[in-house]
């Protein structure tokens, strides 16, 4: 009946969600608009028909997912809806810092903006790089030299390819094992 009556007004506002305190003297209606919206006549339009107050809050779109709820793309309820009650500013530098697919499909969360979780997963990403050498740097393992092709911080795996062409990946603690051993620092175990 809101969205009805807001669209019966002409206003570009879309109606996201509406609850009314616990004694129905309040009314308070959440939504969304590009712009700014006069909705001063809708309030009291609404109040004749409700016989009560009208709060009308306008909100985000993360506002509205967090509100709303829904599952991720990862399979779990969103994260602004159960736990993260502060969520920061999202830029494109953590996807490029995570090594993630610049898609913005691919990248977006419920609400049509960044993924959340590209914030809080990203200070895991940049310690993990710290063990982990540089793509493309040149390294001497008991192989001989190997060039860096990539690594996987969430597998712990380092990938490698010889001066032969042929590539190899292996986990990071070997990795690191084979690099000490080819310098005369220690032995590989099995």
């Amino acid at each position: 009946d809101v969205a009805a009556r807001a669209a019966a007004a002409g206003l570009a506002m879309r109606i996201s969600d509406a609850e009314w305190q616990w004694d129905r003297q309040r009314l308070t209606v959440y939504f969304t608009a590009e712009r700014r919206v006069d909705f001063r006549g809708l309030v009291r339009d609404l109040a004749a028909r409700y016989r009560t107050r009208i709060d009308l809050r306008q909100i985000g779109v993360r506002d509205e997912a967090a509100r709303l709820g829904g599952i991720g793309r990862c399979g779990r309820e969103f994260c602004c809806s159960t736990w993260l009650t502060q969520p920061g500013p999202v830029n494109l530098g953590l996807a490029k810092d995570q090594r993630l697919s610049l898609n913005p499909a691919q990248i977006s969360g419920g609400c049509g903006r960044l993924l959340c979780c590209l914030k809080y997963e990203h200070q895991f990403y940049v310690e993990a790089r710290k063990r982990f050498p540089k793509e493309g740097r040149i390294v001497t393992t008991l192989q001989g030299e190997e060039k860096v092709i990539a690594v996987d911080p969430l597998r712990e795996q380092v990938a490698l390819r010889g001066a032969d062409g042929t590539t190899r990946s292996l986990p990071l603690v070997r990795f690191t094992a084979e690099t000490r051993a080819a310098r005369g620092e220690g032995t590989v175990g099995t």
